[in-house]
């Protein structure tokens, strides 16, 4: 846990607060949370549906990632009073609003993956006829 006097949470306050792009990375930057809302896009699911349909993931870091973005209201958490408990994450409207945003992000991701492909091999065949 960081300082809250340190010059680093210091910057971060700044930054998050004068500009955009760093606030919204802020509540949906890392490895889990795009994929996680990209998964709820399709609609409310079961804490273990969720799971297995992100491969990698560990329950204890799924676990924070929900609480995340529950504390940063764009996931939220529905618990049926039955026995056993019953859980559903879904994403809010402020969640949704993101749709867009993580649809452009998914196609940036696909189109530059591909060029990026291409540029290694193109400057593999380089490398091995040099």
């Amino acid at each position: 846990m960081r300082k809250e006097n340190s010059s680093n949470a210091i910057n971060e306050r700044q930054l998050r607060g004068d500009c955009g792009t760093a606030y919204t990375l802020s509540l949906i930057g890392g490895r889990w949370k795009p994929t996680i809302l990209w998964r709820l896009l399709d609609g409310k699911m079961r804490y273990n549906e969720l799971k297995k349909s992100i491969s990698g993931i560990s329950e204890r870091v799924l676990v924070l990632q929900l609480r995340e973005l529950e504390n940063d209201d764009l996931v939220k958490r529905i618990i049926y009073p039955e026995v056993p408990p019953r859980v559903e994450y879904e994403l809010t409207p402020l969640g949704w609003s993101m749709e867009a945003l993580l649809q452009h992000m998914s196609d940036w991701g696909v189109a530059h993956k591909k060029a990026t492909t291409t540029r290694k091999k193109e400057t593999q065949v380089m490398v091995d006829k040099g």
